[in-house]
This record gives structure tokens, C-alpha cells and sequence, in this order.
């Protein structure tokens, strides 16, 4: 596996005079490496905690325990590093089970022994992912889809993983929205 080159986060803001600068950039300060997956590595870049998002000069928001899904009202972004199946494939069922406590959000986790991935998850979330390096397969309970460098994917709280099936090591950035079933389709979701 090769490592994934650096990428710079920068955020803007303004000064005492309300002219545009640059607030921080840099490399994203809070990265977090998934022990029940080794190799997956979770680079938190931005998050809001309410729509509309509060436009100021405040902290970096990202200094914090990891948690997979917004807040209410809330969005992120974060870049995932994504490990070769060869090294999720080691994964036991408890560690994917673990994997999904371990960034906040246990009851996100759906994979059972007959799954058709062992980190099969739903969150209640829009998501708008984007392959920026490698390949990765969008795994969902009927079918599956092949994805390649600059694909887009618009994910409607589906049931779902992402498989990396080369030897290669991909990434993706992702965007989170937080969202909300309409009730016929929380009604059969199981």
C-alpha cells in the first residue's frame, strides 16, 4: 500500500474591518486513525452545528471526538482514507461492530455474517461523496457500483459500505448533511 499525499485545509474569515483573510491552513489538525480498522483513517476538515451555519470568526469546530454523523441541523466534511479489502477483510465482526462505537455512532453499523460487507452502515444523512484517489466499490443491499477517481456519489441514507477491492490505498471526501426519512419510507426501513 502506498501513502496518500498530504492535502491543506484553509478557512477563511474576516478581520476587525471585515476584509476577507485567511483564518487557518494547514494541514487538517484532527485525524483520526480507526483502531477497528486499521489503515481507515478519518481526517476531520469542517463541521456546523445548525442551519443556516453561523458565519464568524469562532474555533475550529473539528476539536473533538470523532462522530460519524452531523448533529441536528448540522453538516461536516472529512476526508476517509480507505484501506485495501485485503486488510478490512481481517476485520472480525466484533471489530466492525467496534469500528462504528469507536467514531460515535454504534447503532450505525447494519453488517450481520451474511452481509454483504462486514461494515455495512445507515446513518441518517444526505451524502455527497466523491472519490479523490484510488478505486472503491459503493456496496448496497441489492447491488453494487464501481467508482473511480472524481465519481460522485449522492447518498440518501441507503444501507451501505465502501469496499476497496485493488491493492491500493483511496480516498474519499465526503459531506454530510443531517437529514430526516420521510415517514413511508422510515415505515419499511427494518
Amino acid at each position: 500500500m502506498h501513502a496518500l499525499p498530504p492535502f491543506k485545509r484553509v478557512v477563511t474569515g474576516h478581520d476587525a474591518a471585515g476584509q476577507a483573510v485567511v483564518a487557518l491552513a494547514g494541514p487538517t489538525p484532527n485525524n483520526f486513525p480507526l483502531k477497528a480498522v486499521p489503515g481507515t483513517l478519518f481526517h476531520e476538515v469542517w463541521n456546523s452545528t445548525g442551519s443556516p451555519a453561523p458565519l464568524d470568526n469562532g474555533d475550529d469546530p473539528t476539536a473533538k471526538p470523532l462522530q460519524l454523523s452531523p448533529g441536528p441541523l448540522g453538516s461536516l466534511i472529512r476526508v476517509v482514507d480507505i484501506p485495501p479489502d485485503s486488510v478490512q477483510n481481517q476485520v472480525s465482526a466484533e471489530d466492525a461492530a467496534a469500528a462504528f462505537a469507536e467514531i460515535g455512532e454504534a447503532r450505525a453499523g447494519t453488517g450481520t455474517a451474511d452481509s454483504k460487507h462486514k461494515l455495512m452502515h445507515r446513518t441518517e444523512t444526505l451524502d455527497y461523496g466523491i472519490v479523490t484517489e484510488g478505486e472503491v466499490w459503493l456496496v448496497l443491499d441489492g447491488e453494487e457500483i464501481h467508482l473511480k477517481r472524481g465519481d460522485i456519489v449522492v447518498q440518501r441514507g441507503t444501507n451501505h459500505a465502501w469496499s476497496n477491492r485493488t491493492e491500493a490505498m483511496a480516498r474519499m471526501v465526503f459531506i454530510l448533511l443531517d437529514g430526516r426519512y420521510v415517514p413511508e419510507l422510515a415505515e419499511v426501513l427494518p
